[in-house]
């Protein structure tokens, strides 16, 4: 049952189940990687409009260093968004299904390197701050094309913008008193959709929280439970189809 409940996780045919426990799953790992980033470098990585803000503020001031670095950090998300998009259509193509796997195992072995290695760079702050922003923005950039291609953007995780938009609209819909329900149509709240957002924006909170804790007590160490998380999410699909490929080549060498 394990082993089959991890499998539909990051499956190519999708249940709103599948979507709703992953999606929690990955705002857990979004916010504790934001938070801890944030006392890493001191920048928020897991979504762009501040980023995209800053680069017009230090545009209007003159600070072209600091231009450059946001512009670094957006052209990083977008890069990770675009590299799922790569590996989901290049496993698609062939014929195996771990096509929305792959990149939370991508995800997960530069944030385990980000964990070994963050405490021997950090001292080299003009080369490992720019470098550890760029590489967020990278990671979150990976995981939000995930969700956003399993869910057909109906979830995010990186960014709680439109989560907290959606919960204030279903909240009103709840709040609205229908007066006139005899002539027209009934206003009524999406609880199925409430709770899912109120579940995200509770996921996010908690992983902030537990990455801010983890990286106080712990150093960069502390995502390493992170990527294990993330491995755990992926790593059935992908040994199911490396041993269909093992099959595949052992066939056509039988065949010969």
């Amino acid at each position: 049952m394990p082993i089959s409940y991890a499998r539909s996780l990051t499956a190519d045919e999708r249940t709103p189940g599948a979507n709703r426990h992953l999606g929690v799953a990955l705002a857990f790992v979004a916010g504790a990687i934001n938070a801890g980033g944030f006392l890493a470098v001191r920048e928020y990585t897991s979504h762009m409009t501040g980023i995209v803000s800053s680069a017009a503020d230090h545009l209007v001031l003159g600070d072209s260093e600091l231009v450059l670095a946001a512009l670094a950090a957006l052209l990083s998300f977008m890069l990770g968004a675009a590299c799922t998009a790569i590996l989901v259509n290049v496993i698609r193509r062939r014929g195996l299904h771990s096509g929305y796997a792959l990149p939370l195992l991508l995800e997960a072995v530069l944030l385990m390197v980000f964990g070994i290695l963050g405490a021997r760079l950090s001292a080299i702050d003009a080369f490992f701050i720019p470098l550890t922003v760029m590489l967020l923005c990278f990671m979150m950039g990976l995981q939000n094309a995930v969700i956003t291609k399993v869910s057909h953007a109906e979830i995010r995780t990186t960014h709680m913008t439109g989560i907290v938009t959606d919960i204030g609209i279903e909240l009103g819909k709840m709040a609205y008193w229908n007066a006139d329900a005899a002539r027209q149509p009934r206003v009524a709240a999406n609880r199925a959709r409430l709770a899912l957002m109120a579940g995200l924006l509770g996921a996010f909170c908690i992983g902030g929280v537990v990455g801010a804790f983890g990286f106080k007590h712990l150093g960069y160490l502390s995502t390493v439970p992170l990527a294990a998380l993330l491995c755990v999410l992926g790593i059935v699909p992908v040994v199911d189809d490396a041993l269909a490929l093992m099959m595949r080549q052992r066939r056509a060498g039988n065949d010969r």
